[in-house]
C-alpha cells in the first residue's frame, strides 16, 4: 500500500474523531455530528486541491474517505464515554492530525511541482483549515489564531522534512521525521505552555 495514502487515511481518522469530539462538547445532534467531523476531516485537503488545481477534489474521486469518516465517527460516539475520560483526547487527536496532514500536503506541493517553501505554507494549510473551519462553524474562535504554537509547529515539521531530505536518509523516514517534529513541537508547547508572544498592548 502506498506510503502517502496511508498517511493520508490516518490524518482523516485523527481530524474526523477530533470533529466529532468537539461537536459532542457542542451536543450537537448526529447530523450536526458528521458535518462537523467531514468538513475537519477533509475541509483543509479541499481547500488545497482547488488551490492547485487538483479537481474534482480529493474525497470527490475516492469513496474511502467517505467510508473511513463515517467509520471513524461511529467509533468516536460508540466509545464517546471511555474518550471523556480521557482529558486530552481531544487535543492529542487534533495534534495527530495536523502532524499527517502537514505532511500529505507537502507530498500534493512536490507532485504539484511546487517549491518547498510553497509546500510547507501548502502543508500547513492542509493542517490547519480542517480545524479553522470546524472551531468556526462551532463558535469558537480556531486555535491557529490564538497564541498557542500550532501553524509554527506545521512550519517547524515541514521545514525539518525537507532539511532530511538533504541527507542519505530514506524519504518514508525523511516523512515520518516530519511528522514528529510537528507533533512533538505542538506537545512541547502545550506541556511547558510556551506561545507566541500577542500583540495586543493592555496599555493601549
Amino acid at each position: 500500500m502506498d506510503f502517502y495514502f496511508v498517511l493520508d487515511i490516518l490524518g482523516t481518522i485523527s481530524f474526523a474523531i477530533s470533529g466529532v469530539l468537539v461537536a459532542l462538547r457542542m451536543r450537537l445532534d448526529p447530523f450536526g455530528v458528521f458535518i462537523i467531523a467531514f468538513v475537519t476531516a477533509v475541509g483543509g485537503g479541499t481547500l488545497r486541491d482547488m488551490l492547485i488545481g487538483n479537481t474534482p477534489v480529493g474525497w470527490l474521486t475516492d469513496s474511502v474517505y467517505i467510508f473511513t469518516i463515517m467509520a471513524s465517527v461511529t467509533f468516536a460516539i460508540l466509545f464517546r464515554e471511555k474518550l471523556r475520560y480521557l482529558a486530552k483526547s481531544l487535543f492529542l487527536f487534533d495534534t495527530i492530525g495536523i502532524g499527517l496532514y502537514t505532511l500529505v500536503g507537502i507530498e500534493k506541493g512536490l507532485t504539484a511541482g511546487l517549491i518547498p517553501i510553497m509546500c510547507i505554507a501548502l502543508g500547513t494549510m492542509t493542517a490547519c483549515f480542517g480545524g479553522v473551519i470546524r472551531d468556526i462553524l462551532c463558535n469558537e474562535i480556531p486555535v491557529i489564531f490564538r497564541k498557542e504554537i500550532y501553524a509554527t509547529a506545521c512550519i517547524a515539521g515541514g521545514s525539518l522534512y525537507f532539511l532530511a531530505r538533504l541527507t542519505p536518509l530514506a524519504e518514508p523516514y525523511c516523512y515520518i521525521l516530519g511528522i514528529l517534529a510537528v507533533i512533538g513541537i505542538r506537545l512541547w508547547a502545550v506541556r511547558f505552555k510556551v506561545s507566541l508572544p500577542s500583540l495586543y498592548n493592555e496599555k493601549a
